[in-house]
């Protein structure tokens, strides 16, 4: 129950949001292009970050840039 800690945990890296074009999923409800958001943990395929809800959420890095 690691995730649940998340949104204590020390901030890893910021990203910048570049789109919210997703496919898929609803991101536009979440990100806002442009903003910076902190990394509270990341994996090869996504970063967890704090979204524009204040819930730490997984995306996938193309949505972003270091």
């Amino acid at each position: 129950m690691n995730h649940l800690q998340w949104t204590k945990k020390d901030t890893i890296k910021t990203v910048k949001c570049l789109h919210t074009d997703a496919k898929k999923y609803m991101v536009k409800n979440r990100l806002t292009p442009g903003k910076l958001y902190d990394v509270k943990n990341e994996t090869e395929e996504f970063y967890f970050l704090v979204d524009d809800k204040g819930k730490v959420s997984g995306f996938y890095k193309d949505y972003f840039e270091e």
